[in-house]
């Protein structure tokens, strides 16, 4: 099959108004982290009971996301779907722009980038925390690899090759993401090994939902064709991995209400943990899962692109809401420091945490995604990552091509 990869002409004036204000957004969020980082950590609404807070939910949303967008690149690579072939590169672009914005986001939130290096020179292998270091570096330069191997005439023997290391460093990097939460013992809104499958079944609906995001974008922009077919297959695939999801969520919290130790919490986020409660149900199942499948089960939905997205932005809103709800939310429930007892002090023992974020900490949070998008942009304008059409006919070469193989 051959596949002819174009630049963006990125002439236009929507495009330099959108790259003006996605690097207008990352400006302004690097001012918030001056801001932060001057005044300290009493600007945010962090506190010593809710030490990771919202920069934290963009964060791992993002990371999650870039997993998740290597999707369709493996299907091309490692299962042999011939027809995603020609996306596969922006695939690989999108997976390594929206870890770089998630880790920015990650590494300016903790407080003193400048100790990077030690993080980095220092390891302590019983941390969760070290092991994702190695994680989220290998993945970076099997993602490259990839791409290279993808967009180098010369190389393209390898492709399946590096397709099949990038797709299960991948699987590792989002079972570390999960296991971060659930190695932590000391909570009861985390402690739990589902949480490593939970993120991989999410990492696959937040990734796609994202790159269709993009795609469209893109496509609409430049003035190119997309196929029907094509969008209807990528919005069953969206149906599947939302149900996915949907179900690892409802086997976490079964397995939790199995044990009694768990109850309390359990009952803390399903019925009576205010926002946390609002956004599980409102945001996490209904807005996040149950509207966008129905929205993406009709017939005819490669015609519809307004429904595709649609539900796509209610997958992504839906997943802010999951990422607030496991972190701020396992938070937010008291310690229990001396299990079987009622503990009161003037230290917080037995209060629900409380916790509001400040306007740095949102500004933080949107310049990870700024810095997402002016990466994807820039790349998109100075090299080849978009087919120059992905219609009718571009299927006919694609199923020729598979039929010869």
């Amino acid at each position: 099959m051959k596949i002819t990869l174009r630049e963006l002409d990125g002439t236009s004036r929507g495009y330099y108004l959108l790259l003006g204000v996605l690097a207008l957004v990352t400006a302004i969020g690097m001012g918030a982290v001056w801001t932060m980082e001057h005044n300290g950590h009493i600007v945010t609404g962090m506190n010593n009971q809710i030490v990771w807070g919202l920069p934290h939910v963009f964060a791992v949303f993002l990371v999650v996301a870039a997993s998740g967008a290597l999707n369709v690149a493996s299907m091309a690579s490692v299962f042999g779907k011939t027809e995603y072939k020609p996306l596969a590169p922006l695939s690989g672009l999108l997976a390594i722009a929206l870890l770089l914005g998630g880790l920015t986001v990650l590494m300016l939130d903790l407080g003193r980038p400048d100790r990077l290096i030690v993080a980095m020179t220092h390891f302590n292998f019983k941390s969760i925390f070290a092991l994702n270091i190695f994680l989220y570096s290998g993945f970076m330069g099997f993602v490259i690899a990839y791409l290279w191997t993808m967009m180098e005439r010369s190389a393209q023997r390898f492709t399946p090759m590096a397709g099949l290391f990038a797709f299960v460093w991948r699987m590792a990097l989002t079972t570390g993401t999960g296991s971060i939460f659930g190695f932590l013992v000391a909570r009861q809104g985390f402690d739990s090994a589902l949480f490593a499958p939970l993120f991989i079944a999410l990492s696959l609906s937040y990734g796609l939902a994202v790159f269709l995001l993009v795609l469209m974008l893109a496509f609409n922009g430049s003035k190119r064709s997309l196929d029907a077919g094509l969008l209807a297959r990528f919005a069953r695939l969206q149906v599947i991995f939302v149900a996915a999801g949907l179900y690892f969520v409802l086997v976490l919290h079964l397995t939790n209400l199995y044990f009694t130790k768990h109850h309390d919490f359990e009952r803390f986020i399903l019925l009576e943990g205010g926002v946390h409660t609002a956004l599980f149900w409102l945001g996490q199942v209904v807005l996040g899962g149950i509207v966008p499948m129905i929205l993406l089960m009709h017939p005819r939905i490669g015609e519809l692109r307004g429904r595709i997205v649609a539900a796509t932005s209610l997958v992504v809103g839906g997943g802010f809401a999951q990422m607030w709800v496991t972190i701020v939310g396992g938070q937010a429930f008291p310690l229990v420091i001396f299990p079987g007892r009622q503990v009161s002090s003037s230290f917080y023992d037995g209060v629900v945490n409380t916790y509001t974020p400040t306007l740095p900490e949102w500004l933080l949070g949107f310049s990870g995604i700024a810095i997402a998008g002016l990466i994807v942009m820039l790349a998109m304008k100075f090299l080849g990552f978009l087919p120059g059409r992905l219609d009718g006919a571009d299927k006919h070469i694609t199923q020729r091509a598979a039929a010869a193989a």
